[in-house]
């Protein structure tokens, strides 16, 4: 049975990239900015790209707020993208204190521009990098990041800000970068997000995809 999946656009995002990655695993890939449509959704993907502040306010202005907290509610898989992820938390520290959906406990703080020894670093982080399990984890047994190719599989990111869950359990993976440890994904029950592009890591980013297809 062919998996339906609906990408939500709210006016901020690069959707031809997530649309051909799902398309290329063999989704019946719907796009739209219709309210009515992403709620009766099999599966709802947000991505984002950009500042968080600019994205909410679409998000808000065109009333998506309420449908996506009515949506997970309702127990189907959903999936944040980059910013789509950042969004789900309490608030951004992103140019001013700017609330979010409130989804996930937690705040979106600056990455690091120094590592954990002092030496500087580059911000914004962009690249590759291995995802990690988080230290209050075992494994991916059972989420949709056991369908990786690799047990540290490498991903690519591009960011300044990450989400900083206030709840251990919430981390699905992180990722080091100068030491430092960022949430790289989250999970809760049907609530699903990452930090890095999936639609631009290779066969990692589809084998993430595709398990986020059979749940």
């Amino acid at each position: 049975m062919t998996s339906k999946v609906t990408i939500l656009d709210y006016g901020m995002c690069n959707l031809l990239n997530v649309a051909r990655a799902f398309q290329v695993l063999g989704a019946d890939v719907l796009v739209t900015d219709d309210a009515a449509t992403a709620a009766a959704a099999e599966r709802l993907v947000v991505p984002g790209v950009g500042a968080f502040k600019d994205s909410v306010d679409e998000v808000q202005g065109r009333g998506f707020d309420q449908v996506i907290r009515d949506y997970v509610a309702t127990g189907r898989p959903f999936l944040g993208i980059c910013v789509g992820m950042q969004m789900l938390f309490d608030a951004s520290e992103e140019f001013g204190e700017h609330r979010g959906l409130g989804l996930l406990p937690g705040r979106v703080r600056g990455v690091p521009a120094l590592t954990t020894e002092g030496a500087p670093q580059r911000v914004p982080h962009i690249g590759w990098n291995h995802l990690v399990v988080p230290e209050a984890r075992r494994s991916w047994e059972g989420t949709f990041l056991d369908n990786c190719v690799d047990e540290s599989p490498s991903v690519y990111f591009v960011h300044s800000f990450a989400a900083v869950p206030e709840l251990e359990s919430d981390r699905l993976a992180d990722c080091i970068y100068g030491g430092h440890r960022l949430c790289a994904a989250v999970q809760r029950d049907n609530l699903m997000a990452v930090q890095f592009h999936p639609e631009r890591s290779a066969r990692q980013g589809l084998g993430m995809l595709q398990g986020f297809m059979q749940l």
